[in-house]
């Protein structure tokens, strides 16, 4: 990752943001944008006008940063992410990690949409991602090492913090709001799979199947970011449900989970916020 352009947009954000020392970093993917409702609005930064990642290309995605404050903490919160398919490599991709890191998170919670894979899930319920599977053919800690920023060779035995997952499968269960807990398997997109690969990806192990999160949540765990990541399930993949897929059908489920999308959002924020006391990548398997 560019040095250069971090500070560029470390800078850049401060003159626009204001206080830029943040507690915890949330990465808002297709439709997750509206989910952050119940937070305050702090100041706001069209990504257009950052050295990266520049304008959102993708439906769904608002391209925006914001400054929230929210559970007694304060929030990076990037609405719209890049992806590894738009063909620009991964310093856009992974971006909000370096920014966040820099302004001070500790924690990083990461949202996408996913496709179905396993057949008890439905368009509608939500995962959250205890493992995953990089099926995407590349990774963006591939190429030069900077040992300030992380170890040449990462453990991933707790990519999506264990801890940290206890005890927001607590706070919903105290709720009583439905939620699963599985395996995301990222592909590189843009296409949707065939049928064929998803039933390779179920044998494999997957629940969930996308385009993004798992870059992201390398690098946070190589950093040493404590990490949550969920999916909304939007659909079932290829051969599990019925029907042809489309972007838009993934936009308008995600428009009718939204109060359960915000539910399980806030069960990840008050959980980073109770983990600040902690220390910076507790990799403890217990609540």
């Amino acid at each position: 990752m560019n040095q250069q352009l971090i500070d560029q947009a470390v800078q850049v954000a401060n003159d626009r943001l204001g206080n830029m020392h943040v507690d915890c970093a949330l990465l808002l993917g297709s439709g997750w944008s509206d989910a952050i409702g119940n937070m305050e609005i702090l100041a706001e930064l069209p990504y257009s006008e950052l050295p990266l990642p520049g304008g959102a290309q993708v439906k769904g995605h608002v391209g925006r940063l914001l400054l929230t404050r929210g559970f007694g903490a304060t929030f990076l919160a990037f609405q719209g992410r890049r992806h590894w398919y738009e063909g620009l490599g991964w310093e856009p991709v992974v971006f909000p990690l370096y920014l966040s890191a820099a302004c001070g998170a500790k924690t990083i919670t990461l949202t996408n949409a996913a496709g179905g894979v396993n057949p008890a899930y439905s368009p509608g319920d939500l995962m959250l991602i205890r493992d995953h599977v990089n099926w995407m053919g590349s990774n963006p800690l591939v190429g030069a090492y900077d040992p300030d920023k992380g170890p040449r060779f990462p453990d991933q035995s707790d990519v999506y913090n264990a801890n940290l997952r206890s005890r927001v499968k607590a706070a919903m269960a105290e709720q009583s709001a439905r939620l699963h807990e599985g395996v995301y398997m990222a592909t590189s997109g843009p296409a949707y799979e065939t049928p064929s690969e998803i039933k390779a990806f179920r044998a494999m192990g997957a629940d969930a199947v996308g385009m993004s999160t798992v870059p992201e949540a390398m690098v946070a765990n190589w950093m040493g970011l404590r990490c949550l990541a969920i999916s909304c399930i939007t659909n079932m993949a290829s051969s599990v449900g019925d029907g042809p897929l489309s972007h838009d059908e993934v936009l308008a489920v995600t428009q009718t989970a939204i109060p359960t999308m915000q539910q399980l959002l806030e069960s990840c924020c008050r959980t980073m916020v109770q983990s600040l006391d902690h220390t910076p990548h507790d990799r403890s398997s217990t609540p």
